[in-house]
């Protein structure tokens, strides 16, 4: 399985294949081998612009998933021109300023959902557990504390805790809690 495999990994194979193959169509077309300088240039911007891409790619798919990973690569092109208009002076069309206000607001409905949305509470339970000691039989209390994440408007009781002190949190745990 992919997601299984180091996004290292799967960078590497991707740009090793992807290269010879490149390299392989241009001899094939009559193309000659440029020189060394150029190699060594070329294979520079390749890391960067495709190796570190790709990479930053996949291990994004793995931690935010396919939609969310989507959306923030779809603003790069915008990234791009926003440099070319800084360093070289370009100006776009209106066209394109229209494209950037969509592609902000679809990227920023993203980061509410991943950043608003999804969150961490840290809550308490207390646990009783009956012990034996020399033949006499008590209680000890114990208490745990952890966090976990959870997305509010899915199905509050999914994750199984209440948050009593916490306002506009009303779902139940199946344990008691503090």
């Amino acid at each position: 399985m992919i997601s299984s495999k180091s996004s290292v990994q799967i960078t590497t194979i991707k740009g090793i294949f992807s290269g010879l193959g490149s390299l392989m169509i241009a001899l094939c077309v009559g193309e000659s081998l440029p020189g060394i300088a150029w190699i060594a240039a070329s294979l520079g911007l390749g890391f960067v612009a495709y190796g570190l891409s790709i990479n930053f790619y996949i291990r994004a798919q793995k931690e935010l998933g396919a939609a969310k990973t989507s959306a923030y690569y779809a603003v790069a092109p915008f990234i791009g021109v926003a440099l070319s208009m800084l360093i070289l002076g370009e100006r776009p069309a209106f066209s394109f300023y229209l494209g950037l206000a969509v592609m902000a607001a679809a990227t920023w409905l993203m980061v509410k959902d991943t950043v608003c949305l999804q969150h961490t509470h840290p809550h308490s339970h207390v646990h009783t557990h009956a012990h034996c000691h020399d033949g006499v039989v008590h209680t000890h209390e114990h208490i745990h504390t952890h966090a976990h994440t959870h997305i509010h408007g899915e199905d509050e009781s999914a994750h199984g805790h209440s948050h009593k002190d916490m306002e506009g949190h009303t779902h139940t745990h199946t344990g008691s809690t503090v």
